[in-house]
């Protein structure tokens, strides 16, 4: 296809194979770079960050100013969904964020659902700041966790290896789990059509644990509640592009990407790149390890020689396999970004 720079992000989502591919980094904004840092600090905590659209605004396209990527995502966090329904979500210095864990039914029954939404005006004036700012040829990705995910963090308080103690609901309480997720998800599809009515080109569903499941488990409580919420965006806004980014999934990767209904997948850097190209037939987005950023350009370049190859001539977004790091070097981020626009 001959295909202008507009829009190529957008194009590829919906099936065009384009090369070189459109590539945009998850936590492309974030603590490796000195811009942000600066406004974080301005910001005070982490939340007000989140809830300043000014500041949200600004950290979000300061990646695009410095890297011209294809797309922008709207800075924010999978946990203003539990906090938006009542729950305290606090964002600890050095150790990442914490809520006060779920006890039981009774605070399951005390989670604001119907306004939940109410309380994030901000992250929607955000992402219509944004996208007024924007190019035209950029795309703009809002995004939410997925229910699995963000449940995790409500049921534990925090994240931690394999997060044992939402597993333990899935296995030993699985009726329990499904009331959290089923309030998620009312919640999580309101989300996504705010963002899009406001101005998101796109949306991403994190399922940032689901890997910690087993097969049962992982269609009951990921595949299942994201094609709801796939379903539920679509019947407001029809031509919606939705990715789905479940870590971890593995083998149950094709399963996911056949149930679910959304138009492309995430594969995180556990997966053969060469695998996933002749198993998955949506636009894929992937995969490289975040760390080869901080081993250097010769890691870059291995990472980059099994990946494009693979995914040369089919639909595919160039990313890495989870969230770049705080201490990836900004030389380095710019290396890899001009070798991926010079294959």
């Amino acid at each position: 296809m001959n295909a202008t720079k507009a829009g190529r992000f957008q194009q590829t989502l919906s099936g065009h194979a384009l090369w070189p591919p459109p590539l945009w980094l998850m936590r492309q904004a974030g603590r490796y770079l000195p811009e942000y840092r600066a406004v974080r600090a301005q910001a005070g905590s982490f939340l007000d960050l989140c809830f300043s659209p000014e500041l949200a605004c600004e950290v979000t396209l300061q990646p695009i100013r410095r890297f011209d990527f294809d797309a922008a995502i709207l800075f924010s966090d999978i946990l203003v969904i539990p906090h938006a329904m009542g729950r305290d979500v606090r964002f600890m210095a050095g150790e990442g964020p914490r809520l006060d864990p779920l006890q039981g039914d009774d605070d399951i029954d005390r989670l604001v659902v119907e306004s939940a939404i109410d309380r994030l005006d901000a992250v929607y004036e955000a992402v219509a700041a944004i996208r007024s700012r924007l190019g035209a040829e950029k795309a703009l990705i809002g995004f939410c966790g997925g229910p699995w995910t963000v449940a995790t963090y409500m049921i534990a308080g925090r994240g931690k290896d394999e997060q044992i103690a939402a597993k333990h609901w899935a296995y030993a309480s699985p009726q329990r789990l499904d009331r959290l997720i089923d309030r998620l998800c009312v919640v999580s599809i309101q989300h996504l059509i705010a963002q899009l009515k406001a101005g998101a080109d796109t949306v991403q569903i994190f399922e940032t644990w689901s890997g910690a499941l087993d097969a049962s488990a992982f269609e009951r409580f990921v595949v299942r509640p994201t094609a709801r919420i796939v379903k539920g965006v679509r019947e407001t806004v029809p031509d919606a592009k939705i990715i789905g980014f479940p870590r971890g999934a593995g083998p149950m990767l094709p399963f996911y990407a056949e149930v679910t209904g959304v138009d492309a997948i995430g594969f995180d850097w556990g997966l053969d790149p060469q695998w996933v190209s002749s198993t998955i037939g949506l636009p894929v987005q992937g995969n490289l390890d975040p760390l080869r950023l901080v081993a250097g350009r010769a890691a870059i370049d291995e990472g980059l020689e099994r990946l494009l190859p693979a995914m040369r001539g089919r639909p595919f977004v160039f990313n890495l396999g989870h969230g770049i790091t705080p201490e990836a070097r900004i030389e380095d981020v710019a290396y890899l970004v001009d070798c991926v626009r010079t294959s």
